[in-house]
């Protein structure tokens, strides 16, 4: 197959690294890759992958007829088989660029808190959760394209214990003694700042009797308000107990100099790839450690949460960790051996291929008149939602990343049936009541 792979951004970020690691997976598989996107950081990983790069204008609308019919071209002059979308503006754009045809297939995978609900029923989707899965299913009823399921996947091999951290200690003057949190993240409002701010909060207060560093990696809007914070607590502490890295190209240095990570989504999965014991951070005071009693829940829901007991959780877990060098090896194994069971990179590029084929399988069929009168609703309930969105503006600052912020504001009352069912929610008032809709990686990785 030809597959031409279209990220949402490239920025670093957990479901625009995804599509490059699919991307080399699938052309270890033997198929023909090429990846379409605007420029960034993200671009020379492409490059350095040997897979051939096309550029989008970084200043164009989203969705844009423009770049459906620069698609379009590309999949009638190279052949593609399948253009395969990120999130939900790229994912209708591929759906338009081939629409018409019966040798080429969208596919688009979704690591959002939430599926925007008017992408075309007949598209395939991916999602990262079975929680997600299960209730774009419930929503959509029997929607004629599949809703597939790819747990957000980790290179393995590229990401493992024994990692060269020297480097990095001494780029940062991390002077060895501290037990080093680590939290590889966008410093972005949406998702997560509170945990962040929190985090900062609970590390100075505990320099007075322990000896915790927290070590954020990361850059975004909110630096500003990071900083601040991070600068409160040192001075309060009297030492550097919050250490700021700015972004890293290749953060796997900073995960592999963790003693302990925090985390979620696909960050959260990569600090397990590492052997490092894990805190799941979420919203509204949500975190709570990988064990094998959480697992379960973690599994279902994906690697977030909201709703919980906040900095005093959080200082309880801390205690608990940084007092134990046998618990947080314990919990650093235990973790490295669910993301290599469950994770892998090979796993998905393999599942994935089996969901371009039924795909192509589907369009040589022809949906004929579902995909034409889907081609037509989704222009009207997207031009809808940008026309309510726009009328939110008049009224106040709106989220970026509009889908986490909508399924975060939509479900943080209701309780979780998968948090109720797994064993952590029974042991664990901090997450009895969260309901939870975020994936892994949602759509950042940092």
């Amino acid at each position: 197959m030809k597959i031409l792979v279209y990220p949402h951004d490239m920025r670093i970020g957990g479901s625009q690294l995804n599509a490059i690691e699919l991307a080399a997976a699938m052309r270890e598989l033997g198929h023909t890759v090429a990846v379409v996107s605007e420029p960034g950081p993200l671009v020379d990983r492409v490059c350095a992958e040997g897979i051939e790069h096309f550029t989008l204008d970084p200043g164009r609308r989203r969705p844009a007829p423009a770049t459906v019919r620069l698609l379009r071209r590309l999949v009638a002059e190279r052949g593609f088989d399948i253009v395969h979308g990120y999130e939900w503006p790229p994912g209708l754009e591929a759906f338009h660029a081939v629409r018409n045809r019966r040798d080429a297939a969208a596919v688009c995978t979704v690591m959002s808190m939430a599926v925007a609900p008017f992408l075309p029923p007949t598209l395939p989707l991916v999602v990262g959760t079975r929680q997600i899965q299960r209730e774009v299913l419930e929503r959509r009823g029997r929607r004629p394209g599949h809703v597939h399921l790819i747990e957000p996947p980790v290179d393995v091999r590229a990401n493992a214990p024994g990692h060269p951290s020297g480097e990095f200690r001494e780029r940062f003057d991390l002077e060895p003694g501290p037990i080093d949190v680590v939290a590889v993240s966008r410093l972005a409002a949406e998702l997560k700042l509170e945990g962040l701010l929190t985090a900062i909060e609970v590390t100075g207060r505990l320099a007075a009797d322990t000896r915790l560093r927290l070590v954020i990696v990361g850059d975004g809007p909110c630096r500003s308000q990071v900083e601040d914070a991070a600068a409160e607590a040192n001075a309060r502490a009297g030492r550097r107990v919050v250490v700021l890295t700015g972004q890293l190209d290749d953060p796997r240095p900073a995960y592999a100099a963790a003693s302990i990570a925090l985390g979620m989504g696909g960050s959260a999965l990569r600090a397990m790839a590492f052997a490092s014991p894990l805190i799941v951070q979420g919203e509204r005071g949500f975190f709570e450690p990988l064990t094998p009693e959480t697992s379960g829940m973690f599994l279902e829901q994906g690697w977030y949460g909201i709703g919980g007991a906040g900095a005093e959780r959080l200082e309880a877990i801390l205690r608990t960790l940084s007092g134990s060098a046998e618990r947080r090896r314990e919990l650093g194994e235990y973790g490295r051996g669910l993301v290599v069971e469950r994770f892998s990179l090979e796993s998905a590029a393999l599942v994935q291929e089996r969901i371009y084929e039924q795909a192509l399988e589907a369009a040589r069929n022809g949906a004929g008149l579902a995909v034409r009168r889907d081609a037509a609703s989704t222009i009207g309930r997207v031009l809808a939602y940008k026309v309510e969105r726009r009328a939110r503006k008049l009224r106040g600052p709106v989220a970026l990343d509009d889908f986490n912020a909508v399924a975060k504001d939509s479900t943080a009352t209701k309780d979780s049936t998968a948090t109720k069912d797994s064993t952590a929610a029974k042991d664990s008032t901090a997450t009895k009541n969260s309901a939870v809709t975020k994936n892994s990686a949602g759509t950042s990785h940092q």
